[in-house]
C-alpha cells in the first residue's frame, strides 16, 4: 500500500499522472513534500528499506535486508505548458545485474490544453493495476507477473487525452518492454512498440481501463483491463490479462485484491494466479499465491508495511516468505 505518484508539474500533468499509475489514491498515502529549488525548479522522491525471508518448501530460507530503492525525481514547470521530469533511481537497473545509478525516467511534456498533452522521452507504461514503483502499491510485493503483461519503461512519444469521465492514451514507442532500445539501424532494427487506452470514470470512485500493447521485436499482443472502486475506506480492485507471444507461446493471468484503510492503519488482502506456455502448450512458468498486507502510517512521510505471502506453482515450487518494508518519501 501506499500513494499515487501524483507530483506532476502542471493541472494537465498532476491528473493524468493520478490516471496512469496504480488507478485510485491510497487510503493510507504518505506525503511528498516536492521541495522547491528555484522557479518552476522542484525535486521530490523516496527510500525503500526492507526486511525480508524466502522459505521454499523443502529448502532453505534465506533472508535479506537492506536499502531496495532510492529515488530522485526532479521536476520543472516552464512557460507555455512545458513541462520537465528526470529520475534518477538508485536500485536494481534495466538490466537486472545488481545495484546501480541510473536514469529511470526522462521526458518533456507539452499541454496544448487542460485536456490534451504530448510527452516525448522515456516514461513508463500507462498499462498495469500494479505501479511499478514502492510508492504505488497497497502492499509489499507486486505479483511477478508484470513482465508478461504490462508495458515497460518505453522510449518514444506519447499522448494523453483526459475529460471528467473518459480518457484516451497512446504511445508510439521503441519498444514496449525494452527501455534500452534505439532501434539505430535502419531497416534491420526499426521494430516499434505500440499502446493504447481508454478509462472510464462513470461516478465517483470507480475506474475501469483496459490497453492493448503490441511490440514488432517479440511478436507480442497483449491485453491488459482493470477495475477498481474505493468507498468508505475500501479499495477493491480486479485485473485480467491474456497474451500472445507469437511463436514464442502465450499466457494469462488475474489478480482480485480489498484494501481497507482506516486512520493510519490499513491492510490488503490479494490473491493472483497466472499461467505461461510455449508453442507447444507447455506450462513454462505459472504460480497463484495469497498476499495479507497489513500497514502502519508512521508520520506523513513514513510508512511501514508488513507481508506474509504464500505461493503455490508447479515450475517453481511452493514457498512461504514474510517482509517488513520501511517506506520514507520526501
Amino acid at each position: 500500500m501506499g500513494m499515487q505518484r501524483m507530483h506532476k508539474i502542471n493541472a494537465v500533468t498532476r491528473w493524468a499522472s493520478a490516471l496512469m499509475a496504480a488507478g485510485a489514491v491510497s487510503a493510507v498515502p504518505v506525503a511528498h513534500a516536492e521541495i522547491e529549488l528555484g522557479t518552476g525548479l522542484s525535486v521530490m522522491g523516496f527510500v525503500d528499506m526492507s526486511y525480508s525471508s524466502f522459505s521454499p518448501d523443502g529448502g532453505s530460507t534465506t533472508e535479506s535486508i537492506g536499502i531496495d530503492q532510492v529515488e530522485t525525481d526532479f521536476l520543472y514547470a516552464g512557460s507555455g505548458g512545458v513541462s520537465a521530469e528526470v529520475d534518477i533511481e538508485y536500485g536494481e537497473g534495466f538490466e537486472g545485474t545488481g545495484d546501480t545509478t541510473f536514469v529511470e525516467q526522462a521526458f518533456v511534456t507539452k499541454a496544448f490544453t487542460e485536456q490534451f498533452s504530448v510527452k516525448v522521452g522515456r516514461f513508463l507504461s500507462y498499462s498495469g493495476w500494479e505501479a511499478e514503483e514502492p510508492t504505488g502499491l497497497f502492499q509489499y510485493s507486486g505479483t511477478g507477473y508484470a513482465k508478461y503483461f504490462y508495458g515497460y519503461y518505453q522510449n518514444g512519444i506519447s499522448a494523453y487525452y483526459g475529460g471528467s469521465k473518459v480518457a484516451v492514451m497512446g504511445s508510439v514507442v521503441t519498444s514496449a518492454f525494452n527501455p534500452n532500445d534505439r532501434n539505430s539501424v535502419e531497416g534491420v532494427d526499426d521494430k516499434m512498440g505500440y499502446e493504447a487506452g481508454v478509462a472510464l470514470m462513470p461516478v465517483e470512485g470507480l475506474t475501469a481501463k483496459a490497453f492493448y500493447i503490441s511490440d514488432e521485436d517479440t511478436d507480442t499482443d497483449i491485453v491488459n483491463a482493470w477495475i477498481s472502486y474505493a468507498v468508505a475506506g475500501f479499495t477493491f480492485a480486479g485485473e485480467y490479462n491474456t497474451a500472445d507471444y507469437g511463436p514464442a507461446g502465450d499466457g494469462d493471468g488475474f489478480l482480485l485484491m480489498a484494501n481497507y484503510a482506516t486512520g493510519p492503519f490499513g491492510i490488503t488482502l490479494r490473491y493472483h494466479d497466472f499461467e505461461i506456455q510455449d508453442d507447444a502448450g507447455v506450462t513454462v512458468d505459472d504460480g497463484s499465491a495469497i498476499t495479507l498486507s497489513p500497514s502502519y502510517k508512521v508520520g506523513d512521510n513514513w510508512l511501514i508495511v508488513g507481508e506474509y505471502r504464500s505461493d503455490t506453482s508447479d515450475t517453481n515450487g511452493d514457498s512461504d516468505s514474510y517482509a517488513l518494508e520501511a517506506l520514507f518519501t520526501f
